[in-house]
């Protein structure tokens, strides 16, 4: 199959579907990365700690004008996790010790396998890992 067959197919296939989007993703979309604009069309699920690193993220580039717009647009996107996301998440961190998984990706990890979504991400700490959509 060649590569733009895939793109196209890979682009119909996330305009019919809800993704788990980490903060990687969230930047790598608001930076224009064409691999991911396409995502735009799809469902948005992520929770409130990404969307404080991606808050975060933009204070450390001195653009709090961006971070609050970016707030406000994907906050709506936003949704809990119960207890047992929190106990998978904890021992998935403890079980992948040796990578730089951060607690709020462990948690929207989790959190995507329970809702039956893939999780979209270009961490490459994620690139191997079931049930992700690793995207550079």
């Amino acid at each position: 199959m060649k590569q733009e067959e895939s793109y196209t197919e890979s682009r119909e296939e996330s305009e019919e579907k809800s993704f788990f989007f980490d903060s990687y993703a969230f930047f790598e979309i608001i930076r224009e990365n064409r691999n991911y604009l396409h995502y735009l069309s799809a469902g948005i699920i992520t929770t409130k700690l990404n969307l404080f690193e991606l808050y975060h993220g933009f204070l450390k580039e001195k653009n709090e004008e961006l971070a609050k717009i970016l707030l406000e647009e994907y906050y709506p996107f936003a949704i809990d996790f119960d207890k047992e996301v929190i106990q998978k998440a904890a021992q998935l961190k403890l079980r992948l010790n040796r990578r730089d998984l951060s607690m709020a990706d462990c948690i929207g990890y989790e959190l995507a396998n329970q809702l039956g979504i893939k999780f979209l991400t270009g961490d490459k700490e994620f690139e191997n890992l079931d049930n992700v959509e690793f995207v550079k």
